[in-house]
């Protein structure tokens, strides 16, 4: 767990602006409660907050590089990297030597191609005093954030935008394109919601010098002819899933597992039993998340079964030591909880109870230990989304969540339908989706004389592993570093991601199941139940009361006449659903209807909290 901010200015003398300096570093101290260090010169400034959850003593960063007392360069790590006794070797350095140690030397090694050399889930910033140049980079999926924001004559950057907010000079707004962007989740890669921000893209270096900005994409999915037969085709996925999972269990403290009761947390649950049995060591550490009871469990298109006796086959079976937390409405709609995890994001979302209820979960597995595991993206690599089993969501010629969002009633992007009529009208979200649609089709790496099914379900893929990926991790990723949680996911590595693209989609789903590979290559580790179960998404309330909870506040909204969401709301609309909230109970219209209110009320409190203006 760390944060990184810092700020670039080729004319202004940096060291008379440490207050500001300090105010961006301290704006992450939720990244890394146990340490701050400010590293500034005349033109450069970087600031890091660090957590020791480990407790290891974990060394202060920057790392600085001097010779003859002078400074060559300054360099800062987010998130962790694997493997780092094959870089220590190549680099020709110490064992001992920190992460940022071994970026600022592969830097100096390698140039711009020096992410080639670095396995993990990390953003990088380096500051090369010889070449007064910034460099910020980003892992292969990009597991985490890095923000920047040019700036006069030069560039602020963060691992939040709250960092770069606590700049006294920065003002908040959000254009047209960043609401179209909000309300699409379309996850398009460099887009920062707010104006004038920016992401670095997975897999990409940028450099920045006096007046110039580079970018050299370092990795990106690559199209190759899959030769493998089934057999070897399962063998391989379990011995890259093994592997990515030995890796992110790391040798400290061992991380916990949230654990579903669903083949992809399974997997890794069981996988990371089997490496800390390897060498000695155990039990597994298991969280749950619940809504009550499984008995209180209502069936429904989207959610089949609950997670409870899954996740006791899972624990019985591997003697894992596990811990549930059971929420209720209240717990979810609580306005300080809400407004934590609007804290947590920076910008609102159409998750609702998700985001409160990974929070909270988040928040209790924190007091047990310092990182965690999670089955995340398993899905987008194997193909389990509902939206994939459904051809006519499949040949829609738009994003696919957004697809399944029209299937369950929405008219509007994802979470857009409250929007007024003639703000829809700017925007036109639907336009915007189609867009990014077709952006991503032409991007997609493809075989000559692919065609039908396989090319079909290789672009809806490709949607997934950038697009989708590049809203969820965030997601998983904020939320839990707003506590001073850590997160792993062993499905990001990067050959499991490229060798599961280029598998065919027939081969994929070789008995008619989703994830047909991953359920066979963990078969022999689990119990039978957990192998055959049907895929259920994240659990969510089904509690009506959280519905009507979310009238109660739309309602005050409109009451409001301070409220800034309101000139921007369809009234009629806001008052029909307040009249009959029972849409908002459960199953996929539910899950539409409430993304729409959980945005119109998300996007009032980040107006008003961060003072955003609207700019349209």
């Amino acid at each position: 767990m760390s944060g990184i901010a810092g700020w670039i200015d080729h004319e202004r003398d940096l060291r008379r602006e440490q207050p500001t300096l300090r105010a961006m570093t301290a704006a992450l101290a939720q990244r890394g409660p146990d340490g701050e260090r400010l590293w500034v010169t005349e033109h450069a400034a970087l600031g890091t907050r660090w957590s020791d959850a480990a407790g290891t003593g974990a060394p202060a960063q920057p790392w600085v590089l001097q010779d003859a007392g002078r400074t060559v360069l300054a360099a800062a790590v987010t998130g962790v990297l694997y493997d780092t006794g094959d870089l220590c070797r190549a680099l020709g350095v110490s064992a001992t030597a920190t992460q940022a140690e071994l970026v600022g030397r592969a830097w100096l090694r390698w140039g711009e191609r020096f992410a080639e050399h670095l396995d993990g889930a990390f953003a990088v910033a380096i500051w090369s005093e010889q070449r007064r140049e910034l460099v910020l980079a980003r892992d292969r999926l990009g597991n985490q954030p890095l923000y920047y924001h040019p700036f006069g004559a030069g560039v602020l950057f963060g691992s939040e935008r709250k960092a770069i907010l606590a700049h006294p000079a920065v003002e908040p707004v959000v254009d047209a394109d960043g609401l179209r962007e909000l309300f699409s989740y379309a996850g398009t890669a460099g887009h920062g919601i707010l104006k004038g921000f920016h992401q670095v893209p997975p897999g990409h270096v940028l450099r920045f010098t006096e007046g110039r900005r580079s970018s050299y994409r370092y990795w990106q999915l690559t199209a190759e002819e899959h030769t493998d037969d089934r057999a070897t085709t399962i063998a391989r996925i379990r011995e890259l899933l093994g592997d990515s999972v030995r890796r992110t269990l790391g040798t400290g403290a061992v991380p916990g597992i949230l654990l579903s009761g669903g083949i992809d947390s399974s997997a890794v649950t069981a996988l990371a039993h089997q490496a800390l049995a390897e060498r000695g060591g155990g039990p597994v550490r298991t969280f749950t998340v619940s809504f009550g009871s499984a008995e209180e469990f209502k069936q429904d298109e989207i959610w089949g079964s609950p997670d409870a006796p899954f996740v006791q086959s899972v624990v019985r079976h591997l003697g894992t030591e596990h811990t549930d937390l059971v929420l209720n409405t209240a717990d979810i709609i609580d306005p300080a909880v809400r407004g934590a995890v609007l804290r947590a994001k920076d910008v609102p979302s159409p998750l609702g109870n998700m985001n409160t209820s990974l929070h909270l979960l988040c928040g209790a597995v924190r007091e047990h230990v310092g990182s965690v595991l999670l089955g995340e993206i398993a899905d987008a690599v194997f193909g389990g989304f509902a939206w994939v089993h459904n051809k006519e969501l499949v040949e829609a010629p738009t994003l696919p969540w957004v697809a399944m969002a029209r299937f369950g009633g929405g008219k509007h992007g994802l979470g857009g339908d409250l929007l007024a009529p003639d703000l829809l009208g700017k925007l036109d979200l639907n336009g915007y989706c189609a867009d990014a649609y077709a952006g991503s089709m032409a991007e997609v790496p493809r075989l000559d004389g692919e065609s039908g099914q396989t090319l079909r379900m290789r672009e809806i893929t490709y949607f997934h592993l950038t697009r989708w990926l590049e809203t969820l991790l965030s997601h998983d990723e904020s939320l839990a570093s707003a506590v001073g949680l850590g997160t792993r996911m062993p499905y990001c590595d990067w050959r499991l991601v490229n060798y599961a693209y280029n598998v065919p989609w027939e081969l994929k789903s070789f008995d008619g199941r989703e994830k047909s590979l991953l359920r066979a290559a963990v078969a022999d580790l689990l119990p039978d139940d957990v192998v055959n179960r049907a895929k259920s998404p994240y659990p969510v309330t089904q509690d009506p009361a959280y519905g009507r909870a979310l009238c109660a506040r739309m309602e005050a909204l409109l009451a409001d006449p301070t409220a800034p969401a309101t000139p921007l709301a369809d009234t009629a609309g806001v008052r029909a659903l307040i009249d009959d909230p029972s849409v908002l109970d459960s199953g996929m219209r539910a899950w539409v209807a409430r993304a729409n209110v959980e945005m119109l009320l998300g996007l009032n409190d980040w107006l008003r909290r961060y003072g955003v203006k609207v700019e349209l």
